[in-house]
């Protein structure tokens, strides 16, 4: 009987979790699979007129040419980063009405890298049409409810890991006397879609609990975030208590501190220049965001700090192992450091789960009688077990 007991204790804490989660799992499912395919699917929306043909190894335009431009059209505006794209050949200057507006008033200019061409001045962010890759992240990510929508689905992915474990260990009582993968077709539909959920479930085990658990982590990103800045950064910064922060007539060379930058990190590929004044920079540098050039590497930023007047190297900035675990979990997450391969496999078992989920919708609609049968057999198989000891 104490078997018995121990698997409905597993079976309570699977079905409840499992409920809980399951309609959001399936939209995260569903949000998640163009996601995968985010690139792909950005190239095949894009309306921008193809790059001018030139060598290979053309180098990028100086960035002050850049900036030059930027504020020469937009005189009152502020620069918050600049994007460096390592995959094309742009660079996006983004800018605000001030570091105290709203985000979503950004704009942004997308320039040649290697000529410095303006080839597209975006209006604010509120006035763009909605962009179909931004929308599924904005509801994968946190269902347009920015940081308690994202806690809410960091809640929703712990339930999800707990269900994977209570199912894995009910899976041996549940086919003890089956072979492996058993589809019992020929009785009735709801026993084929039991053997069907728990065969998928068991199948892709391993993966959905590498995808929910990196999943968790990745929800946690901006109240860790926030943490790294009250903590760590802010004691960092804390020497330059009392001092003026630099207007922009005061700043150095934006391209003489991408040089800085690059001669602390050699190896490593400079993707984003984050400005002083902005709320996730420094008030006193320029931040850079750096990345390595290995499969594993490309996935860890390192940040750069330059003081801004200056233009002299201040730290290459050592990130907590906690932030350093959401960077590595992020690319397991949304299977893109394999390249086009591994995305397809990503996307199958992303399919498999949304079975695995729809099916377990359907179990507990039709669940009662099917559950009062088994554990009324599972019950009289002890008693004969015990019988057979005693005897």
């Amino acid at each position: 009987m104490t078997q018995l007991k121990n698997i409905k204790k597993w079976f309570w804490v699977h079905r409840w979790t499992s409920l809980i989660c399951t309609l959001f799992l399936l939209l995260l499912c569903l949000t998640g699979l163009p996601l995968i395919f985010e690139e792909e699917i950005q190239q095949w929306l894009s309306t921008d007129a193809p790059y001018a043909v030139m060598p290979k190894n053309t180098p990028t335009a100086n960035l002050d040419n850049f900036v030059s431009q930027a504020r020469h059209r937009y005189p009152k505006d502020v620069i918050t980063y600049i994007f460096v794209d390592d995959n094309e050949p742009q660079v996006v200057v983004n800018m605000l009405p001030s570091y105290a507006s709203d985000v979503k008033l950004t704009h942004s200019m997308q320039f040649d890298a290697r000529t410095a061409k303006l080839l597209k001045d975006e209006p604010p962010l509120n006035s763009r049409p909605p962009d179909f890759i931004a929308v599924m992240l904005s509801l994968h990510r946190d269902l347009f409810m920015e940081l308690p929508g994202e806690l809410f689905v960091g809640l929703m992915g712990i339930f999800f890991v707990i269900s994977m474990i209570s199912g894995i260990v009910l899976y041996g009582p549940f086919m003890k006397k089956l072979d492996f993968g058993t589809i019992r077709s020929g009785r009735s539909r709801r026993l084929k879609w039991l053997d069907l959920h728990n065969l998928l479930g068991i199948a892709t085990a391993a993966w959905l609990l590498v995808v929910g658990f990196t999943g968790v982590l990745n929800e946690l990103s901006t109240p860790l975030f926030g943490l790294w800045q009250i903590t760590d950064v802010k004691a960092m910064l804390d020497k330059y208590k009392g001092k003026p922060v630099p207007k922009t007539e005061d700043l150095s060379s934006v391209q003489a501190a991408y040089q800085t930058a690059k001669k602390a990190l050699p190896d490593a590929t400079i993707t984003s220049i984050v400005y002083p004044g902005n709320l996730y920079g420094s008030p006193f540098h320029y931040l850079f965001w750096a990345k390595g050039n290995t499969p594993l590497t490309s996935q860890l930023y390192n940040p750069i700090l330059v003081d801004a007047p200056s233009g002299k190297l201040t730290a290459v900035v050592k990130m907590p192992w906690y932030l350093r675990s959401i960077e590595i979990s992020r690319p397991l997450h949304f299977g893109n450091y394999g390249g086009t391969p591994l995305k397809i496999i990503w996307a199958i078992f992303d399919i498999i789960a949304i079975v695995v989920l729809i099916s377990g919708v359907y179990l507990w609609i039709t669940r009662r009688k099917f559950y009062a049968e088994y554990f009324l057999r599972l019950s009289a198989e002890e008693n004969n077990e015990s019988l057979i000891t005693n005897n």
